[in-house]
């Protein structure tokens, strides 16, 4: 709704909706809606764990004890810390922070305890395991793939699948001039981060990253190779999931030849 928002309005608006063309999206069973809760509350608590570990870094900074960034550092340093500040600061503080530090291990034992159970379930979940086997997807990126697509079969191409979950360039232009921008980020933002990391993960920490990608990074920059191997992982997985096949590392699609019919 443009302008002023009222019942008329909003009516003219919902018509106008109804009218343009649009795809229905699959609906999800009860069993991939639980598997997307138990990912949404790993985020939560991933996410509380790091605002915990900042929010004690800061403050003891406020004492004079810099400490580095990253949670071994944490561990390594708040120790020492607490027990330089015990002859300083009250005792009511300093039990408090080791209190919230020693919390961080009960979120650590609930968010190992959650991807136990996504482990179980992708070993009891075939179209999981098929798409695990993909260089850069590993357990959540399976489990969350599998949950969030609801059913290969509602996307008419990989290609779909890819730009569904704002891999691909977004574009403007007029007049018949395109000009590409970077990826439109028009998906589901959880699942886009856990490619993106796992195709970084595969062109760091991989032996052999592919002739492929070894090209590309000759005349793309870093980022760019990685969103585009994510994009490639996507395309992986519907291919896998819609075609009930398994993953072959050297596996080439060729696109059917198609017979023409010659009139006389």
């Amino acid at each position: 709704v443009t302008g002023n928002k009222n019942d008329s309005a909003d009516a003219r608006a919902i018509w106008m909706a109804t009218q343009m063309p649009s795809r229905e999206v699959a609906v999800k069973t009860e069993a991939q809606q639980a598997i997307l809760a138990l990912h949404r509350m790993r985020q939560q608590l991933v996410k509380f764990r790091t605002m915990q570990i900042n929010s004690l870094r800061g403050l003891l900074t406020e004492y004079g004890e810099v400490m580095g960034t990253g949670r071994p550092a944490l561990d390594r340093a708040i120790a020492g810390v607490l027990e330089r500040l015990s002859g300083r600061l009250p005792t009511i503080l300093i039990d408090t922070l080791r209190e919230q530090w020693n919390g961080l291990n009960t979120l650590d034992q609930q968010i190992a305890q959650i991807e136990h159970r996504l482990q179980v379930w992708m070993k009891e979940d075939e179209a999981a395991r098929a798409i695990a086997a993909i260089p850069g997807v590993g357990l959540l990126t399976a489990t969350a793939a599998v949950a969030t697509m609801g059913h290969a079969k509602s996307f008419r191409s990989g290609r779909e699948f890819s730009a569904w979950l704002g891999l691909v360039p977004g574009q403007t232009g007029s007049g018949g001039k395109i000009e590409l921008l970077g990826i439109s980020k028009r998906g589901d933002t959880y699942l886009r981060t856990l490619l993106i990391h796992g195709a970084r993960s595969v062109i760091f920490h991989a032996k052999e990253s592919g002739a492929w990608i070894e090209q590309l990074q000759k005349r793309r920059p870093l980022n760019v190779v990685v969103v585009a191997l994510a994009n490639k992982m996507a395309r992986t997985i519907w291919a896998i999931l819609a075609h009930q096949k398994p993953y072959e590392k050297g596996y080439v699609s060729v696109r059917p030849i198609q017979k023409v019919s010659v009139l006389r």
